[in-house]
């Protein structure tokens, strides 16, 4: 309607509606603004990923909210002391050397004085190894094995360095070939890739039982994904783990279907049993392709080709190729629903919550969400007015207070207060505050309830992922130092020594007695294998 030329002239039934019309004005534009925010920060993310590609510095992030330190309890208040240097502890055999002095004749000896002190010896050895050689009566040769460890023309302590410079170390691969030509190593940068990425399966496969160990016996698993680069392509880096195990798995693709494959852990095959029927049931597979996939008979498939063939012998195709528009993709499901059961068939996940930040590929199994990411969503909304911004920040101090509560319950679970904890999480998410946005966020997180208060069934899973993103930003850095790998060897081999590096450090162990360990290195201590210490751990008490 046209305004008015002066208010006064309308009467009060005019008057309200010309108000309620404005109200359904403001609201209207409060939405429109809400998706301008979200169209805002979407192009500000596509412009941040092309100056990263470009080589150039992006926008800083909003700094975090602080909510799980925040709700940390206040420590006492102590009187502070002065900082003393702490007693020194090397972790090698200590050499004991007499320092004498020329003292004046009468003096009387009073012992000795102790002065600890480290040094690192670097230096560079050569050796020449004559092997004897003998032809045997029956016309055979026999040569003179090398020494345990040496293959090829580098001995085991080069490659370790190698090895331990570039993935803990963190260092590039010409920087590394700078610094061993400086302490007097003749290699090419060619030799350091093949010391790199070649001849290492004995790590892969100890990275693989690492993570089939951390699947079999882990109470909880919390997982985050990363951009990665390789082949000149961006792909996405993958992080299953806890406080016991760190596994990465690099792919082209982030789907949900390429995370249920990572977590078969190199198995290939596919299992139709109960665990992968309740899957398709869940995700709502129509009723009579379930009753054709379980009137077949068949329950194992070796590898893809042959779960494929079943699928076509059964009539189920993919969209693709029939060209008909369908509300949902019966193979892609069914392949999901194969892989989970595979998964349940090797005895993974049995029992585990899987902890995630609410991407939707890792929402499977028994699932739980990270408290901080959840937070991070109201913390981060925009506001445009004093009432809004008000209502936010409401919002998250109930949210905070709330998160305070659910760290003491962890620590002291009680029957009774896990019913008060989830009437007051229904008290806070179904609230609504006048601010459209925020009460359509607020609704979102309410229907996350199983998820966001799985804590209160199992009291031993995290309240947030902090374990995987910490984990993660050793692939964050490596990407940021490096364009990415060229081999799938290449691309391994990065993702296990990375993981290894941070399951090593996990149970106490240094990185360099590991990989001395594995490499025969002389007179190194035995490190047993790392799958084992993940079982040790996982067992109770």
């Amino acid at each position: 309607m046209p305004p008015p030329s002066a208010l006064s002239s309308l009467s009060r039934p005019e008057l309200e509606a010309l108000a309620i019309e404005l109200f359904g004005k403001i609201a209207e534009l409060t939405e429109l603004s809400g998706k301008v925010a979200e169209l805002e920060k979407r192009v500000a993310q596509q412009r941040e990923e092309i100056a990263r590609l470009k080589g150039l510095k992006g926008r800083p992030d909003i700094k975090p909210s602080g909510m799980d330190k925040g709700t940390e309890p206040a420590n006492p208040v102590k009187r502070e002391k002065r900082r003393r240097r702490g007693k020194v502890r090397p972790r090698v055999a200590i050499e004991d050397r007499v320092i004498k002095v020329a003292a004046p004749a009468g003096s009387r000896f009073k012992g000795y004085e102790i002065y600890m002190a480290q040094e690192l010896v670097l230096s560079v050895q050569a050796v020449r190894y004559r092997r004897e050689r003998w032809v045997t009566p029956d016309g055979q040769t026999i040569v003179a094995p090398l020494p345990e460890g040496t293959k090829g023309h580098f001995g085991p302590n080069l490659r370790r360095f190698v090895l331990m410079q570039y993935h803990q170390g963190q260092t590039t691969l010409p920087r590394l070939t700078a610094l061993l030509h400086s302490v007097g190593v003749a290699i090419s940068e060619r030799e350091i890739q093949r010391l790199l990425i070649e001849k290492h399966d004995a790590f892969l496969d100890e990275n693989r039982d690492v993570l089939r160990a951390g699947l079999e016996t882990s109470p909880w698993v919390s997982v985050d994904d990363t951009g990665a680069r390789h082949k000149a392509k961006n792909g996405f880096c993958t992080q299953i783990g806890n406080d016991r195990f760190t596994w990465f798995g690099t792919r082209s693709s982030k789907s949900r279907l390429n995370f249920l494959d990572l977590l078969r852990a190199g198995h290939t095959d596919y299992v139709l049993n109960e665990a992968a029927f309740e899957y398709l049931r869940n995700r709502g597979l129509a009723a009579p392709l379930i009753a054709r996939l379980a009137a077949a008979g068949v329950t194992r498939f070796a590898d893809q080709a042959e779960w494929e063939a079943h699928l076509d012998q059964l009539g189920i195709t993919a969209p693709e190729k029939t060209g008909v528009a369908v509300i949902q993709d019966a193979v892609q499901i069914a392949t999901e629903g194969a892989q989970w059961g595979s998964i349940h068939a090797h005895g993974f996940l049995l029992d585990a919550v899987l902890l995630s930040d609410d991407a939707g590929q890792f929402a499977v199994g028994r699932h739980a969400l990270c408290w901080v990411h959840a937070e991070r969503l109201v913390h981060k909304l925009d506001t445009f007015t004093d009432q809004q911004h008000a209502a936010q920040q409401r919002v998250r101090h109930l949210i905070w207070n709330f998160y305070v509560d659910l760290k003491l319950y962890r620590t002291n679970p009680d029957k009774a207060r896990r019913l008060t904890l989830r009437a007051r999480f229904d008290r806070i998410f179904r609230r609504r505050t006048g601010f459209v946005t925020l009460d359509r966020l607020l609704k979102r997180l309410w229907a996350n309830k199983a998820e966001l208060l799985m804590v209160l069934e199992r009291p031993e899973i995290p309240l947030h992922t902090n374990g995987s993103e910490n984990d993660i930003r050793c692939q964050v850095t490596r990407r940021k130092v490096s364009a990415g790998t060229r081999s799938d060897a290449g691309r391994d081999c990065r993702d296990a020594f990375l993981g290894l590096a941070k399951t090593c450090a996990k149970h106490g162990v240094a990185f360099w007695d590991y990989l001395g360990s594995r490499l025969s290195v002389h007179g190194q201590v035995v490190v047993p294998p790392l799958p084992d210490l993940v079982r040790c751990r996982g067992q109770p008490a």
